[in-house]
């Protein structure tokens, strides 16, 4: 018998904190609140700042607030549109958290105290900003070139406090919250880079506001999961556990430790409502790993447990009681530790959870208490769990600061079998369904995100260490090709010899936040056109001189070695296409090692004047492969084109310049080069040498179209990681085919409106629809993306929809730059002034501009 949970969440309460509160998500409009009652521990009736902002810049999208809370459960955002809640892979529909939240306890004279972002429960949260205007969540970039200041391609940052009583804290203590006095600072950072894209770096920094010490300090990082789909309610069958070890990605037969804590769907379907392989989405799996905690601490924990109304249902593995540690009761049930001394306990407890897929199998040996006899299969394959990830202890003086760090990591592909679950798991011997589970791509995201925190191989402040390496001894074969040139003829010969290679597994302790980085992507500007015979194109100009000067962070080099095009009708970054591609024409030259015996590859690639001002008698690069060497003295090379040296820039069908036969600029700065050099920059006071252009044919004027050009570099040697390109979605543009809004107001051209008639029965968020609504916004209700068209408007005009008695519906003011994307396009969503969703009926619109007026009807059936 399954038994479901009873998930007390008090609506009440966060109506009341919420109200009027809308988040900044991803650069939407902020609001504040509009009235509240709070006691501020120093300041009295003020209210708090509360915002929030998603990262959406990589393939995890992640809500994070200024309240001590990631994920969507009590962030403020948009009802409509959901704040992303560890969806992965991001954009999607299938959410890994419902709320994460961090817990602080301490030990006060005499008193233990613990303040909670949120307890994930009883709707404790003692954890909030200051009064407007304080704790604003900054964001920084670093792909924006004069934000020095900025760690990644998306960082947010704030500050808070537990020092803010809200009447919502200490639900369980009726004495009520008493605050640690404890700052929080926060920093989240976020890459879309290939090796980088599957999580986000978080870097607390704690301090005591207080006078007097805090002693035995230990803090906890909460996870609830609620692996389902946004709009489902399947978070009764997940499983979680923790993760010591994998095979390490660099080889050699190393074990790489990466002590992470996760949590999974138990079989991959939501519910399983259907037969496989559909609803067999919920493939992968998220988790918490620590990457820096304070120097002194010593101890740390896993602990798992379901929260559940009924007492039988709130348990968790707890290990039995001893002499000198006496067991604890959290008040008749063993799951959710309610109260300032239950959640100290639990975190000061150095207690690591067996995984929850063990959960019926007897313990005891070990020093657990046994399972629930009735109620342990049923918790062992999946239910409503969470997680805690906690360590300590440390104390903090007056004023003295602490730093915590950690991971927050996706990893696809955890389940591959529909049927697995059906087929292997048994409660009674788990071991099977374990070993089934596969946590390769989980295990190597958890590894870049430590080595992305402190750079392996990379002497952070000068003091000739390094970190940790492993040296592999390999013994292998060679074969020498029969090649013959002067003065040598080599025959095919095999020779065995021994090899040892430096694997730098760990950095020096220091952080660096850092790693190979793509060129930053150009900024593209992007001109609508439709041809005389009603052919869209799409008209794209880049300037390429950031792009094509940025240094490669570990050689402070240039590394820039191309752009592509692409092009999609989604915003997800799988589904572009890519339509061309423009390359230097450059060579990597491999040399022959004569100790070791092999190739190898020491240098950039070399562009073909480079290398023949440095070996004047070659002259083509590409005759010398590997069969035909290249002799140089005492040296041997041969060489291989970098990428496809596509780099024709004349041919206006693929990515070409705009000034094909300008120079190089004199100078790099386009401010100085404009008055020293004006015939080499543009109108704009961009470099003519910089501008690209390319053209996007044969597009539907009706669709949607996503467009975007990347930048690609060759590589970098000495961080051991392959080509990089820029995500798709970083500089995309979402854009019509149609008549840009200054060639409607040059011509005569008539608004055109589409779907029309709509009809609620069409599916336009599918191809067989259109593909009219709901683009890129997975999450949303279809009700609120519901969507009619209009098009070839001016970039300045009122639109104006009424009944055919003549009652006004709906008023669009559509005032845009001309030069702005759809500034030609405007959307309804079907809502009238009053909010409220229209009826089916005929319809009479109007467009009015300083162009003239025109009329026309739509057709809506419901």
């Amino acid at each position: 018998m399954k038994f479901y949970k009873n998930r007390f969440i008090s609506l009440i309460s966060i109506i009341l904190v919420f109200t009027g509160w809308v988040g900044n998500i991803s650069g939407r409009t902020l609001y504040y609140p509009d009235e509240m009652t709070f006691s501020r521990h120093k300041t009295g009736t003020e209210f708090p700042n509360v915002q929030c902002k998603a990262h959406d810049i990589n393939r995890l999208g992640l809500t994070i607030t200024n309240m001590g809370v990631f994920g969507s459960l009590y962030s403020p955002g948009p009802a409509h549109i959901p704040p992303p809640s560890g969806i992965y892979p991001y954009p999607g529909n299938v959410q890994h958290l419902a709320v994460g939240a961090f817990w602080i306890g301490a030990v006060i004279g005499d008193d233990t105290l613990v303040s909670v972002g949120a307890d994930g429960w009883k709707n404790v949260m003692d954890m909030w900003p200051d009064p407007y205007p304080g704790s604003e969540i900054i964001r920084r970039s670093i792909l924006d070139p004069d934000d020095e200041d900025a760690v990644s391609e998306q960082d947010f940052i704030t500050t808070y406090t537990d020092t803010f009583l809200s009447p919502y804290s200490g639900y369980i203590d009726l004495s009520g919250h008493r605050p640690l006095g404890i700052e929080i600072t926060q920093k989240s950072y976020a890459w879309s880079y290939s090796y980088a894209e599957d999580f986000i770096l978080f870097d607390l920094w704690l301090k005591n506001l207080d006078t007097v010490d805090l002693e035995d300090v230990y803090m906890g990082i909460f996870i609830d999961g609620d692996v389902m789909y946004v709009e489902s309610q399947g978070y009764d069958d997940d499983v979680s556990g923790f993760k010591r070890t994998i095979p390490s990605p660099l080889g050699c037969g190393f074990i790489d430790t990466i002590n992470i804590a996760w949590i999974a769907d138990n079989d991959g379907r939501d519910q399983a409502a259907e037969p496989c392989p559909d609803d067999f989405d919920l493939t992968s799996v998220t988790g918490v790993r620590l990457l820096n905690t304070p120097l002194n601490s010593k101890e740390s924990s896993f602990n798992w447990w379901i929260s559940n109304g009924n007492a039988e249902l709130d348990w968790g593995p707890r290990l039995m009681g001893t002499p000198g540690d006496p067991f604890r009761d959290f008040g008749g049930f063993l799951g959710t530790p309610e109260g300032d001394k239950n959640k100290y306990y639990i975190m000061r407890h150095d207690e690591f959870d067996y995984n929850q897929l063990s959960a019926a199998l007897d313990h005891t040996s070990d020093g657990w208490l046994p399972p629930p006899a009735l109620l342990a299969v049923d918790f062992a394959d999946g239910f409503d769990t969470r997680y805690l990830l906690s360590f300590g202890p440390f104390d903090l003086s007056p004023g003295e600061h602490a730093p915590v760090t950690f991971a927050y990591v996706g990893g696809e592909d955890f389940h591959t079998d529909c049927d697995a679950f059906g087929n292997i798991f048994n409660p009674y011997y788990p071991y099977d369904y374990d070993e089934y589970l596969n946590f390769n791509d989980f295990g190597l995201n958890a590894v870049w995100a430590s080595w992305m925190y402190d750079n392996p191989g990379y002497d952070t402040d000068g003091d000739g260490y390094k970190g940790k390496f492993h040296l592999c001894v390999q013994e292998s074969a060679f074969t020498y090709d029969t090649v013959q040139f002067e003065p040598f003829l080599i025959i095919d010969t095999e020779i065995v010899y021994t090899v040892a290679d430096t694997l730098w597994y760990e950095g020096d302790g220091l952080p660096d936040f850092r790693g190979a980085a793509p060129p930053p992507p150009p900024t593209i500007r992007v001109k609508p056109r439709l041809t005389e015979y009603y052919q869209g194109e799409l008209h794209v100009r880049w300037n390429g001189l950031y792009s094509e000067t940025a240094k490669d962070f570990f050689s402070n080099l240039p590394d820039f070695e191309g752009y592509r095009a692409y092009i999609s009708l989604t915003p997800r970054a799988s589904d572009f296409t890519l339509v061309c591609s423009y390359d230097i024409e450059d060579y990597n030259k491999y040399i022959w090692d004569y100790s070791l015996l092999r190739w190898e590859l020491r240098d950039p690639p070399f562009t073909i004047d480079s290398l023949q001002k440095i070996y004047p008698g070659i002259d083509d690069p590409f005759r010398h492969g590997r069969r035909n060497p290249f002799p140089w003295k005492d040296s041997l090379f041969y060489f291989t084109p970098q990428e496809w040296n596509q780099s024709n820039t004349r041919d206006t069908n693929l990515i070409h310049k705009v000034y094909p036969e300008q120079p190089p600029p004199s100078i790099l700065d386009p401010e100085l080069a404009a008055m020293q050099y004006p015939e080499e920059v543009t109108e704009d006071g961009n470099f003519k040498y910089f501008e690209y252009k390319y053209i996007f044919r044969n597009l539907l004027p009706s669709q949607l179209y996503y467009i975007t050009i990347t930048a690609f570099d060759y590589g970098s040697l000495s961080g051991n990681v392959g080509p990089l390109e820029t995500s798709p979605t970083i500089n995309m543009v979402a854009e019509y085919a149609q008549r840009s809004a200054d060639e409607v107001e040059a011509g005569d051209f008539e608004v055109v409106v589409y779907p029309n008639p709509y009809r609620i029965d069409r599916d336009y968020r599918e191809p067989e629809g259109g593909l009219f609504e709901g683009r890129g916004m997975d999450q949303a209700h279809d009700d609120y993306v519901r969507s009619i068209h209009f098009t070839n408007l001016p970039h300045n005009c009122t639109i104006r929809i009424f009944t055919l008695d003549g009652d006004l519906v709906r008023k669009i003011e559509h005032h845009c730059a001309p030069d702005d994307a759809r500034s030609m396009h405007e959307r309804w969503d079907l809502i009238n002034d009053d909010g409220l969703q229209v009826v089916s009926g005929i319809y009479l619109y109007t467009v009015e501009s300083q162009h003239g007026s025109q009329i026309g009807k739509i057709v809506i059936i419901m």
